[in-house]
C-alpha cells in the first residue's frame, strides 16, 4: 500500500515537473488571486465590529451585539424593498437575457459565411466593452423627452413617454440594455462549444434527409446542454449580485421604488455615509444568500442533469 500511494506521488510530481511551464504560468493568475480576492476577505469581520478609521480593523471594537448591523439591517424599511427589488429585477433578466446568447450563438452556426459570421459576432460583443456610464448617456439620449424615439411616437401621433423616469419603464430599460450590452460576449462560450462538435455529425444527419432546424434540435442544442447548463448554475449562483453602476446612473427620484437594490443600497450607505461596518454586514448578507443558491441550484442540477461546477 505504501509502495502504491509513494508511486502516486512520484507520479504527480514527475507530470508537473514535465510541465513545469505551464506551473510557472499560473504563478501571475495565483499572485492575483490570493492578493485581491482572498487576502481582502478578511475585511468581512467589519461587519462584526463598530468600525472605526483611526483604529483599523483588527483594532476596532466588537459589535455589541455582534449581530447589531444585520439586525438593523432587517428592520429598517428599505430592506424588504431593496430585497424584492433585487430579486425581481435579477429573476426577470436571467428568464429573458440567458437563453438568448444560446439562441444567437445556434443560429450564428448557421451561417456558411465566414465573413458574414465573424462580421456578425465582431458587432454583436463590441457594446460589451461599453462603460455603463456611455450605455446609460446613450439610453438618455435615445430614450428622453426630446429623444429619437420620443420623436418617431409623437410624429406617429403618439404621446412622449417617460421611459427614462417611470419606474413602469426601469427593469425593461435594464434588462433591454443589459440584453443588447451582453448577448454578443455572452455567446461566445456556447458558439465555441458549438465549433467542437464534430462534423460527422451533421454529414450523418444530412445524409439522413435532416432540415437545418432538425439538426439545431437533435445534434446542436443536446451536445452544448452541459456547458449551457454549467453558465445557468454560475448565473442563479449570482441572482443576488446586480451590480450597482448602471442601475445607480439609471436612477432617478421617480423610480427609486422599484431601482433600489441592494448593491445600490450598500453604496449610498457605505461609501456616501460612511457607514463601513453597516454596508459590509449587508453585502456580507448578499454573498451569503448567492452562496446558499448556487450550493442549492448545483446540487439540483448534479442529481436530476449528472452536471455540476463541484
Amino acid at each position: 500500500m505504501a509502495n502504491k500511494v509513494g508511486s502516486g506521488e512520484k507520479s504527480t510530481l514527475a507530470r508537473i515537473l514535465g510541465s513545469w511551464q505551464l506551473y510557472v504560468l499560473l504563478i501571475p493568475a495565483i499572485l492575483w488571486l490570493a492578493v485581491f480576492a482572498y487576502y481582502p476577505m478578511y475585511g468581512v469581520i467589519i461587519a462584526f465590529k463598530d468600525f472605526k478609521s483611526r483604529s483599523g480593523i483588527l483594532g476596532s471594537p466588537w459589535a455589541d451585539p455582534i449581530f447589531k448591523y444585520f439586525q438593523q439591517f432587517f428592520t429598517t424599511s428599505i430592506a424588504v424593498t431593496s430585497i424584492k427589488n433585487t430579486i425581481l429585477l435579477s429573476l426577470e433578466q436571467l428568464v429573458i437575457s440567458f437563453p438568448i446568447p444560446v439562441i444567437f450563438a445556434l443560429l450564428l452556426n448557421q451561417v456558411r459565411s465566414n465573413k458574414a459570421r465573424k462580421a456578425v459576432q465582431t458587432i454583436s460583443y463590441a457594446p460589451y466593452f461599453l462603460s455603463n456610464v456611455i450605455l446609460v448617456c446613450i439610453m438618455q439620449m435615445l430614450f428622453s423627452a426630446t429623444g429619437i424615439i420620443n420623436n418617431a411616437i409623437v410624429a406617429l401621433g403618439g404621446n412622449i413617454q417617460a421611459f427614462n423616469s417611470g419606474a413602469e419603464y426601469f427593469r425593461t430599460m435594464y434588462i433591454g440594455s443589459t440584453v443588447w450590452q451582453s448577448m454578443g460576449f455572452n455567446a461566445i462560450v456556447y458558439i465555441a462549444a458549438l465549433t467542437g462538435i464534430s462534423a460527422d455529425f451533421y454529414e450523418a444527419a444530412v445524409i439522413d434527409g435532416a432540415t437545418k432546424f432538425q439538426r439545431i434540435i437533435y445534434i446542436d442544442i443536446p451536445l452544448i446542454m452541459p456547458t449551457v447548463i454549467l453558465m445557468l448554475i454560475l448565473a442563479v449562483g449570482n441572482v443576488m449580485s446586480l451590480g450597482y453602476e448602471k442601475a445607480y446612473l439609471m436612477q432617478m427620484s421617480t423610480n427609486t421604488s422599484v431601482s433600489e437594490i441592494i448593491s445600490t443600497y450598500v453604496y449610498k450607505v457605505g461609501l456616501q455615509g460612511a457607514q463601513f461596518s453597516f454596508a459590509t454586514a449587508v453585502g456580507l448578507f448578499n454573498s451569503v444568500v448567492n452562496f446558499i443558491i448556487l450550493v442549492i441550484a448545483n446540487g439540483v442540477s448534479k442529481k436530476f442533469a449528472g452536471v455540476s461546477i463541484f
